[in-house]
C-alpha cells in the first residue's frame, strides 16, 4: 500500500510539501509552489500518522535544530542511482562534496555526469541532501527546485553549523 499526505512547506518559494510511502519507508518528498498541483495515483491513501516523524524532522532541519535525519527510506530507482542517493547521505551536514568525488565513491570515476543525472533525480531531496553536490569548479551548480532554494539550504547549513 503506497501513502500520502500533503503538510505547509517551511521552505521558502514553496507553499506545500507532498510526502509519498510505503511500509518500507518514504519514497519521495516533493515541493510545490502555490497553486501547483500534487498528483495522487488512485491507489494512494492519506495517511497523516505515518508521515508525522517526517514531517516534525523536516520542520526542525527548516529552523536549524535538526543536523540528521533518522527517517526510514525507500527511494525508487535503478541501482546506479540508489548507490549515487546512498552516497549523498554520507555528506556531513554543512559541507559539500563535487560531483567526481561522489562518483569516485561509488568506484566510478568517469562517471560524474551520470552522478549529476542520479543527483537530479533524487526523490527525496534535502533528506537525502543532494543539495550539497557542486561541480568541480566550485560554482553553486543547478538544483531540481532551483538554485535559490539550493543556496538557502546550504546557508542555513553553515549558519546553524557555526553556532
Amino acid at each position: 500500500m503506497i501513502w500520502f499526505d500533503t503538510f505547509q512547506s517551511p521552505f521558502c518559494g514553496f507553499t506545500t510539501l507532498a510526502l509519498v510511502g510505503d511500509k518500507h519507508g518514504l519514497q519521495a518528498l516533493k515541493l510545490l509552489k502555490e497553486n501547483e498541483p500534487f498528483k495522487t495515483e488512485n491507489h494512494w491513501h492519506r495517511n497523516p500518522d505515518f508521515f508525522r516523524n517526517v514531517q516534525q524532522q523536516l520542520i526542525a532541519y527548516a529552523k536549524g535544530d535538526l543536523e540528521s535525519f533518522d527517517v526510514p527510506l525507500n527511494p525508487q530507482g535503478t541501482q546506479f542511482q540508489k548507490n549515487v542517493w546512498q552516497a549523498l547521505q554520507t555528506i556531513p551536514y554543512g559541507k559539500t562534496v563535487t560531483y567526481q568525488q561522489i562518483a569516485e565513491q561509488i568506484g566510478k570515476p568517469k562517471s560524474y555526469r551520470p552522478v549529476g543525472n542520479a543527483n537530479n533525480k533524487n526523490p527525496i531531496p534535502i533528506i537525502i541532501p543532494c543539495h550539497r553536490v557542486t561541480p568541480k569548479n566550485g560554482n553553486l551548480g543547478g538544483y531540481a527546485y532551483g538554485t535559490r532554494l539550493k543556496s538557502q539550504l546550504l546557508e542555513l547549513e553553515s549558519n546553524h553549523l557555526n553556532d
